[in-house]
């Protein structure tokens, strides 16, 4: 449909993939030597800035690869989720998924690990078809980034500077893929176009007391009760850091709109003086 294909031209110029031709730009040409979608591209791109390479290729191999949760027999749902909470990670599921891959490869690595692996995943409602499709992919990311001369970094996981890293380079792709819990019962309001959206059962966040305010997500899903996949928390004052002022100012009016406008109004009252006289 047209409609289409202007929002995916759209999206691509929000990512600096066009020039003002309407062609590839040079950093939407780099974005294309990826298999993977733009933003996921970008994303990639954007941890070699922010250092944070290893951390953001095992997300991207494992969000392209098929999900690795299993859905649990009936009756033992309440274990599964037991068991995936051991990976579980307080800055959402982006780096849940970082701690199920580096454990995954663990217990490959140990002796007899054909077996021990099948049986670890049987044993955490893992799928291992899923975690070894994601070990490929990863290591077709890898090759890409050597062919094409792009600087690697060292893993850092865990710290709290690699942390914010990877939140900075998740945004630089995903800063379309906001939205805000508008009531404090899981209601998540999208920026984009002002749907509605509950975070799906295999997130971090489902069923738990404290859910975040706003989030970054994954994909958004019709098929599955309008729910919202891979989601991790993120902070307004980030998310105004990061995103394009073109693309925030295109964003259909609403309350999470007035209070981004808000912070951007703290955060750089000159700045914002000089952009509204320009």
């Amino acid at each position: 449909a047209p409609e289409s294909l202007m929002q995916a031209l759209e999206d691509l110029d929000y990512l600096a993939a066009l020039d003002n031709d309407g062609n590839l730009s040079e950093f939407g040409i780099i974005m294309s030597e990826f298999p993977l979608d733009p933003q996921l591209s970008k994303s990639i791109l954007a941890s070699c800035e922010f250092e944070c390479v290893d951390e953001m290729l095992t997300i991207a191999a494992m969000v392209t690869a098929p999900n690795c949760f299993l859905h649990a027999p009936p009756g033992t749902e309440e274990i599964a989720r037991t068991c995936w909470r051991k990976f579980s990670h307080p800055a959402g599921d982006h780096f849940t998924l970082i701690n199920v891959f580096n454990a995954f490869k663990e217990a490959s690595a140990n002796p007899a690990s054909q077996c021990n692996s099948e049986k670890w995943c049987r044993d955490y409602f893992l799928s291992c078809s899923a975690l070894r499709m994601a070990e490929i992919i990863r290591a077709e990311l890898v090759e890409i980034m050597k062919r094409i001369e792009l600087p690697a970094s060292e893993p850092a996981f865990g710290s709290e500077e690699n942390i914010l890293s990877i939140k900075k380079s998740l945004l630089a792709g995903y800063f379309m893929h906001i939205a805000r819990d508008v009531d404090g019962s899981g209601n998540y309001l999208m920026l984009t176009h002002r749907q509605v959206a509950q975070l799906h059962p295999f997130s971090l966040y489902y069923n738990t007391r404290k859910i975040p305010e706003w989030v970054l997500f994954h994909e958004f899903s019709l098929s599955e009760d309008n729910s919202i996949r891979v989601v991790s928390e993120i902070s307004p004052d980030l998310f105004v850091e990061l995103v394009p002022q073109y693309y925030f100012s295109n964003l259909p009016p609403s309350e999470s709109k007035d209070i981004l406008q808000e912070v951007i109004n703290h955060s750089s009252p000159v700045s914002n003086m000089k952009e509204e006289q320009k």
